[in-house]
């Protein structure tokens, strides 16, 4: 073998091992990074006339699996989903009270005590209708109650706002990752044209991939010329730079938390907003993109989540609080006995879609205690010669508080469908129950809301477990191997730097000898 080839697979060999190093150490230093893929030094021998003459390397090969990736994405954005409803209903968890009876199976959260506790003070009062202590125990009671009520609504209310606030900064991350995507997109074209080594790149687009399927479900396609595309789970093109809008680019530096997608925030919400299909303007903006409300096709991640608990959860909630708040009121006021009020002059209305005192929306943060009663308790038991009577407690725990038909059917029967601003939302139980019942439906419906995201939030983490541990098995970093490699490494480039060593030696002795 002449020095010249010698030398030419020496330092050829240093320049791939070099590769080799670059690649094992970005490989341990990123081992830990959410979405990174480990990479493999693309390295071959040449050949000439059957004499080998060096090595050279290729582009770096990513270790994936895209079918694996794809399901992994998909988990992200259900588990994200679901862990932000959890979060977000824990607050009204904490204000049910014990959502479980001793047996295990019955409801009897708070709301049905404080109920329970009004119909108890009655009891007392039918007993000693002269007692003013009795007396006060029922307006006390009735506080109580409805101090409960107006904070069962201010939660749904504060945690239908939190979803909001959430969705208007998703929608921003969503765009900073549309755009990454779009800009590192750019970048791995360009580097393709040129046979440049992408992995790197590659990785980058990676990252930013899998922060995305945690805010929203999506899938992606990658482009032969490497150009990703991204969609929405019912196929919602969402674009990643302007260009694949059918726009020039150029238009602003990405990334960007502006574009594609865009929305507007209330100050606000009231119980009478809500997002319309129709394109009108009910003080909920829809999720725009290109002119075109889009909301509909984001589902799972924190923006699906957020999107369903401003949209369904919280409304759903706050119309059966209203609901049991007006038949309470109206059940009261049948037996005699106008204890609760709308906390306004108007007259009870039962319009489903109007916001209190006018109707139903929103009652249940203005019903109040009496005046009268509160001002005068004797008012519960006073009779037409002055005197002092269980008549009217006797009422009231026969019509108000009873289950029988003639005291929940009819007008009486409390309001279960086509209830909300918009009409569609619905109680999702019967309303023709006594309100003891109605209260325990009411608590058992929303606690089974929590109970089954709770499960569901379980499964989903274990699916997610198993399949974050299979892609790691073929993308993820064996630290210990790399650095094994690393080692090996090293040895294999001081041997042939040691051969350069030599043979620039034996060119130094050459050249002297000849001159």
């Amino acid at each position: 073998m002449d020095l010249g080839l010698s030398l030419n697979i020496a330092t050829s060999g240093l320049k791939t091992i070099e590769n080799e190093l670059s690649t094992a150490s970005n490989n341990v230093t990123n081992a830990s990074t959410p979405g990174y893929v480990s990479e493999t030094a693309n390295t071959s021998s040449t050949v000439v006339s059957g004499t080998g003459v060096g090595a050279t390397s290729a582009a770096n090969q990513l270790n994936i699996s895209q079918p694996l990736q794809d399901a992994l994405y998909q988990q992200n954005a259900r588990v994200s989903g679901l862990t932000a409803t959890s979060n977000s209903l824990a607050a009204v968890s904490a204000v049910q009270g014990t959502t479980t009876g001793s047996d295990g199976a019955n409801t009897i959260g708070t709301l049905t005590n404080n109920l329970q506790n009004v119909s108890t003070a009655f009891i007392s009062l039918s007993n000693t209708p002269q007692n003013s202590a009795s007396q006060q125990g029922v307006v006390s009671a009735a506080q109580t109650l409805v101090s409960n009520i107006h904070t069962l609504s201010s939660v749904y209310q504060a945690q239908r706002q939190g979803a909001q606030d959430a969705i208007t900064s998703t929608v921003s991350g969503i765009n900073t990752d549309l755009t990454t995507i779009g800009q590192i997109s750019q970048q791995i074209m360009l580097a393709r044209s040129s046979h440049a080594d992408t992995a790197d790149l590659a990785n980058k687009r990676l990252e930013a991939m899998q922060s995305l399927s945690s805010k929203l479900g999506v899938t992606f396609t990658e482009k032969p010329n490497g150009d990703m595309l991204v969609s929405t789970q019912d196929g919602t093109r969402l674009p990643t730079r302007p260009d694949q809008a059918g726009l020039p680019n150029g238009q602003f530096q990405a990334p960007t938390a502006t574009w594609p997608l865009s929305t507007k925030s209330p100050a606000t919400l009231t119980p009478s907003m809500y997002h319309a299909t129709d394109g009108s303007d009910q003080g909920v903006a829809g999720i725009m993109l290109a002119g075109k409300d889009i909301t509909s096709h984001l589902t799972d991640g924190t923006l699906g989540a957020n999107l369903t608990l401003r949209d369904q959860t919280y409304p759903q909630m706050q119309a059966q609080l209203d609901s049991f708040s007006y038949t309470l009121i109206n059940r009261f006021k049948a037996a005699g006995v106008p204890l609760f009020t709308n906390g306004g002059t108007q007259p009870l209305s039962s319009d489903p879609t109007k916001t209190a005192p006018a109707g139903l929306v929103g009652l249940s943060s203005r019903i109040a205690v009496s005046t009268d009663y509160q001002q005068t308790p004797s008012l519960l038991t006073a009779n037409s010669d002055g005197g002092q009577t269980s008549a009217l407690a006797n009422a009231v725990l026969n019509k108000a508080m009873g289950s029988a038909g003639a005291s929940t059917s009819g007008s009486l029967a409390a309001p279960s469908t086509s209830l909300g601003p918009d009409g569609t939302q619905a109680t999702g139980y019967d309303g023709t129950q006594g309100l003891t019942q109605l209260a325990t439906s009411l608590t058992s419906s929303q606690a089974g809301v929590i109970s089954q995201n709770s499960s569901d939030l379980s499964t989903a983490t274990s699916i997610k477990t198993s399949l974050t541990t299979k892609v790691a098995d073929v993308s993820g970093v064996d630290v210990n191997s790399q650095m094994s490699a690393i080692v090996s490494l090293k040895n294999s480039y001081a041997a042939n730097a040691k051969v350069v060593s030599m043979v620039q030696s034996m060119f130094s002795t050459l050249l002297d000898a000849v001159h």
